[in-house]
């Protein structure tokens, strides 16, 4: 028995010793004990990139729901064939990596993240937050990265707590509180970072419109006075330009081996209604020359129907969104514009409505390369663009929606909170002739968060496609 135990004593012994000797070879003596803040910022905003821009959660799917893109093979995205597989890395992404990495430089000592990295990591936590309310509706926020089973916040609290994040935020930005390097959005300009939070305040501040108008007044007010400004023309728009191979643009990834989207008929339509001039930068004219006009893809169609069309005689997205390095676009000053324009027209700020709206389709069209004064003051001049005060929301509605083109997320978003344009269910799509209002939640939650899933579920509403969001009110 004494024999026994010692062979045992023995065998942890030499076990434990091969254990130490195991991790003393498998650490790196180059390796950092704690990632780098700079890093951490710039794997943030690829990240975040990439999530906003590529296939999942943008041309897969919410581009598809507001008709911006359509497919032309493989079309069970755009009939709404979805299940809850079909949104998760917005979710998984949004969670386990971005708010991970921004939490951590949130609460690096000084040493390690001055005011500025803190204040930058809070609005880009903030922008995440928001994404993910705005698809999914009432989400993990207050606990989130604080519990492995963390309850949710309804979307009205998600709201508030974010435009009392981003007053945190804005109160860390300064140009005084130190350099940030790894910034390959505003390149360190802290200037640039105060306006794009206020923007985003102001953002937070309709999407609650509906529902909270008290609130919501206050809340532009507040980020229209602020000293930090907002958006202020196309240069401070909030972006990141990809490079070239491996780190290029999702879209422009897809489409060197795939054929599978087309702009969508609705927009294409739309543009040539107004004789827009954007229409020549959002798409491109089919590659059977004997076309010769920009043809869309019709939503919802079949598969043998939508192939039908003909891959040559459709116009695919323009190649502004498709080469190595077209920008993931986040922010513009187009939407700052629009957003001022509604808040004068609700009566929140002063200041002249119409003028933000003509301004705001003027930055639009400087975004795209479009400058000529004379087409300008054409567009702008027609009757079926100027701005209508009697219905504010078709205006700036039908407008924004064109210039959101290409961001999804957002698109989706202002299409549902403001009704405009009215859209239509192609004639082979799967929920009764609705189009979605909500991405579902991921399959996991119901497994791994079961109890504050059902939670959720309870205070909102069925996980279904068409339920309704706490914002949309209308």
């Amino acid at each position: 028995m004494l024999k026994k135990i010692a062979y045992i004593s023995l065998f942890a012994l030499t076990f434990s010793s091969c254990s130490d000797t195991l991790d003393d070879i498998n650490k790196n003596p180059n390796a950092t004990e704690t990632p780098l803040t700079p890093y951490l910022l710039t794997g943030s905003l690829k990240q975040g990139a990439d999530l906003y821009w590529g296939s999942a959660n943008n041309f897969d799917s919410s581009l598809l729901f507001v008709q911006h893109w359509a497919k032309i093979q493989y079309t069970e995205p755009d009939i709404f064939s979805l299940s809850n597989s079909s949104f998760t890395s917005l979710w998984n992404t949004g969670y386990a990596t971005l708010i991970t990495d921004l939490n951590t430089i949130i609460n690096f000592p000084e040493a390690q993240a001055n005011s500025n990295y803190k204040g930058i990591a809070l609005t880009l936590r903030s922008w995440t937050f928001l994404l993910l309310t705005d698809a999914y509706g009432s989400i993990p926020y207050k606990e989130a990265g604080l519990k492995v089973n963390p309850s949710y916040n309804t979307q009205k609290e998600v709201y508030t707590g974010l435009l009392e994040d981003l007053t945190q935020a804005q109160s860390l930005l300064s140009t005084s509180n130190g350099a940030v390097t790894g910034d390959l959005s505003y390149k360190g300009d802290i200037t640039k970072w105060k306006k794009l939070v206020n923007s985003l305040r102001l953002r937070i501040a309709l999407r609650i419109s509906d529902r909270e108008p008290v609130l919501a007044k206050q809340a532009a007010i507040d980020a229209t006075t602020d000293a930090g400004g907002l958006i202020s023309s196309n240069n401070d728009i909030f972006k990141f330009t990809y490079t070239s191979s491996p780190q290029q643009n999702p879209a422009s990834a897809w489409f060197e081996t795939r054929d599978d989207y087309r702009i969508s008929k609705t927009v294409v339509d739309k543009l040539y209604e107004l004789s827009d001039p954007r229409l020549s930068v959002y798409a491109q004219l089919p590659s059977d020359a004997s076309v010769g006009k920009y043809v869309g893809g019709g939503n919802g169609l079949s598969a043998a129907a939508a192939n039908a069309q003909g891959l040559a005689k459709t116009s695919k997205p323009g190649t502004y969104f498709l080469t190595s390095q077209s920008p993931a676009v986040f922010a513009t000053y187009s939407e700052t514009l629009f957003n001022l324009a509604e808040a004068v027209a609700r009566g929140y700020i002063s200041g002249d409505a119409e003028q933000y709206y003509n301004d705001a389709i003027t930055a639009s069209f400087n975004q795209f390369g479009i400058t000529n004064a004379t087409t300008i003051s054409n567009y702008l001049n027609q009757a079926i663009v100027k701005y209508d005060a009697a219905n504010y929301a078709k205006s700036i509605g039908t407008q924004k929606w064109i210039a959101f083109f290409g961001q999804g997320l957002d698109a989706f978003t202002e299409w549902r909170r403001l009704d405009y344009p009215v859209l239509i269910a192609g004639p082979a799509t799967v929920l009764d002739g609705k189009i979605p209002s909500r991405f579902f939640y991921p399959g996991t939650e119901q497994s791994l968060n079961g109890a504050s899933y059902q939670a959720a579920v309870a205070g909102q509403g069925k996980d279904l496609l068409t339920t309704k969001l706490w914002f949309d009110a209308k």
